[in-house]
């Protein structure tokens, strides 16, 4: 025995499990770190989703006019811009995340790329019907607004176009002239994509 004390055992920082940056999979910008900002209820989609629901879409999104309404970290519409989107507005209600939507479009040169400070519902409830091709809606999960979201978005799209939806839970009860396309389910998140008839 050498009489030396056992060290008091260390105990870690906490890591935190969100991601601090993201990818863009596709695209002209493919490999393109976008980051993520530390703020409550803040996840970025994974990417193994995203790559899924652009692999349904079709890489090439070429002349779409994209609507991002929750936009958050960004991942969703710039992976949309980066595939050839015409037209891709982001909207965002923190002015946080604003900012960094705003750097990151001065970053990346994404002229087609519009980030609004708007609250997704209010902005959506203003605008003109059968604007865009896709609308991307990922709102806050504990915040009740999957079904409020669908239901403004539905007609600002034009005949044939998508919904993507993500959420805790998958809608089941669809409002009339849209159909559930495909479904996938990744840990917490679940993703629909929906179509208009």
């Amino acid at each position: 025995m050498t009489g030396r004390r056992a060290a008091a055992p260390r105990h870690a920082a906490p890591v935190s499990s969100r991601p601090r940056e993201v990818r863009l999979i596709g695209g002209q910008w493919k490999r393109s770190k976008l980051p993520v900002a530390d703020h409550p209820g803040l996840r970025p989609t994974p990417d193994r989703v995203r790559e899924t629901l652009f692999n349904w879409l079709g890489q090439d999104l070429s002349g779409w006019r994209v609507l991002d309404a929750f936009a958050g970290s960004g991942a969703l519409g710039f992976e949309a811009a980066s595939r050839g989107a015409a037209s891709v507005v982001l909207l965002e209600r923190d002015p946080g995340l604003v900012r960094s939507l705003q750097g990151i479009k001065t970053r990346l040169t994404a002229e087609m790329v519009q980030v609004l400070p708007a609250d997704a519902l209010a902005w959506m409830g203003r605008q003109a019907p059968a604007a865009y091709e896709l609308i991307l809606l990922d709102p806050p999960f504990d915040a009740g607004l999957a079904q409020p979201a669908l239901n403004a978005a539905l007609p600002l799209l034009v005949s044939g176009g998508w919904i993507y939806l993500e959420a805790a839970q998958p809608l089941e009860a669809l409002p009339p002239g849209l159909r559930e396309h495909r479904r996938l389910r990744a840990g917490a998140v679940s993703a629909q994509l929906l179509q208009v008839d």
